[in-house]
């Protein structure tokens, strides 16, 4: 089975590598040129055009920034429905809105496509550890055929359900994490204020019943107060915004949309996400 890769931006790259290392044929295409080097030096094949991918791979996957990206890919002017693409499978690990996952299967459909939303939980370092924990949304049988190649790729792989349901799981989960990335925040500040060191909180937060992977994986960022991007700020403030466009309305999930949405809008978008703790300080 060869598999077609679309999108080489910081994750893609890294799960793409996975796969060959487990032995499998990648071809890959970019819309920037160039980006390639890296996997064609691992082994992987780069194609001049989408529709030399198409031709010559069974499964394709897709990883790009936005719902905006995805449709370009699936249903733009030249894009993967114009193609002749009957009976083969596409995993998209984008992501995006459920409704915009539910609109490219449906188009699929139409032409033979087979389509599974299936975006990751994890950045940059789980990527390339084949860590991700994987949410799948489409029919079963196209999971299965799937999941030996998610299995590369990360170390959970879920169905949950039709077309729809992985990116909303997506959300939710990405809902947390901004939430928790802010609450550290706070509570490190809120201590700061009363006279108790930044990494003497960290170190207390990582001994108790809430420390976690991901704060103890921040703290070397937080202490030098330096954010390079692992999960960019931007892409967090496009989940919390699609996770309230899905109709999320609590009380935490309205606070943390507008403070992310304020950090973006103050320039903190090419930053880690943990830069929050910058906004809130007020730097």
């Amino acid at each position: 089975m060869i598999i077609g890769w679309i999108g080489l931006g910081n994750m893609g790259i890294p799960m793409a590598s996975n796969l060959l290392a487990a032995g499998y044929d990648v071809c890959v295409w970019n819309r920037t040129p160039g980006k390639a080097a890296p996997l064609v030096a691992l082994g992987a094949k780069e194609t001049a055009t989408l529709s030399d991918l198409v031709a010559q791979c069974d499964v394709l996957f897709t990883m790009v920034s936005d719902d905006d990206a995805v449709k370009a890919i699936y249903t733009g002017t030249d894009g993967l429905l114009s193609l002749s693409i009957q009976g083969k499978l596409a995993v998209d690990m984008s992501t995006i809105s459920p409704g915009t996952s539910r609109y490219i299967a449906e188009q699929a459909q139409e032409v033979g496509l087979r389509f599974l939303d299936a975006p990751v939980s994890g950045s940059v370092g789980p990527a390339k550890e084949g860590k991700l924990v994987i949410m799948v949304g489409g029919e079963q049988a196209d999971f299965k055929v799937a999941k030996p190649m998610l299995d590369k790729l990360g170390k959970a792989a879920f169905y949950l359900g039709p077309n729809g349901a992985g990116t909303s799981a997506k959300l939710a989960i990405n809902l947390l994490l901004g939430i928790t990335v802010q609450g550290v925040s706070e509570t490190l500040l809120f201590a700061r204020s009363l006279g108790i060191g930044t990494e003497q909180m960290l170190d207390i937060i990582s001994e108790s019943a809430v420390g976690t992977p991901l704060i103890r994986g921040k703290a070397a960022s937080i202490l030098a107060d330096n954010y390079p991007a692992a999960f960019a700020l931007k892409h967090m403030a496009k989940d919390l915004r699609l996770a309230n466009e899905a109709g999320v309305s609590t009380p935490l999930a309205e606070s943390v949309n507008a403070t992310y949405r304020h950090a973006l809008e103050e320039g903190l978008g090419e930053l880690d996400l943990m830069a929050i703790l910058r906004h809130l300080e007020g730097k």
